[in-house]
């Protein structure tokens, strides 16, 4: 849920997207961790909002969407949200399904955070980072859900060290579907 302040201002500085005012990024880290303090990886208190915050493409289109975000170019000129989603389409493969299931996931109440440390598109969260560590690695696959074996046994043996459950997000016949491996703890 977003109980925010009516629209706040971030501005891309080269394929990074920062807001620059430290009370915005503490309000937006405060009321959905969006974003984080530059240089902090998991902030847990607003002491930590010394330096301006840096949010995801992911969470720039979300915001976008929700109206609480104005986006500025270098310049400070405002960019159009047809304009950064040709941007986004280039930082990321499959941009439209991965901003999909960001969108679904956030909307149930999820906290969806970058997965790059764990090799996945998402960690997420049920109550924050910081508050507990992340339950679910979230892998969006192509290609109507069809995995290669190899891929599926890899990402159960890390789901396992690092105490997650495995999650396949994949459209199927232009459906959403959730495959969800539970870790194995002998």
């Amino acid at each position: 849920m977003l109980i925010m302040a009516p629209e706040f201002i971030a501005q891309i500085i080269g394929n990074r997207i920062i807001v620059w005012d430290i009370d915005h990024g503490m309000e937006l880290y405060s009321n959905g961790f969006f974003g984080k303090p530059i240089g902090v990886r998991k902030p847990q208190k607003g002491d930590e909002f010394r330096d301006p915050s840096e949010i995801s493409y992911f969470e720039t289109i979300y915001l976008l969407e929700k109206r609480k975000l104005k986006l500025l170019n270098e310049k400070k000129e405002k960019i159009a949200k047809k304009t950064f989603l040709e941007m986004c389409h280039q930082q990321y493969i499959n941009f439209e399904n991965k901003m999909y299931v960001y969108r679904h996931l956030r909307d149930l109440g999820y906290v969806v955070r970058p997965g790059l440390k764990f090799g996945v598109d998402f960690a997420v969260y049920t109550k924050g980072p910081g508050l507990e560590h992340s339950p679910y690695m979230v892998q969006i696959i192509e290609n109507e859900g069809k995995i290669n074996p190899i891929e599926l046994v890899r990402a159960g043996r890390l789901a396992t060290t690092v105490r997650k459950n495995f999650v396949i997000a994949s459209m199927i016949k232009k459906k959403l579907h959730f495959f969800v491996f539970n870790r194995y703890k002998p």
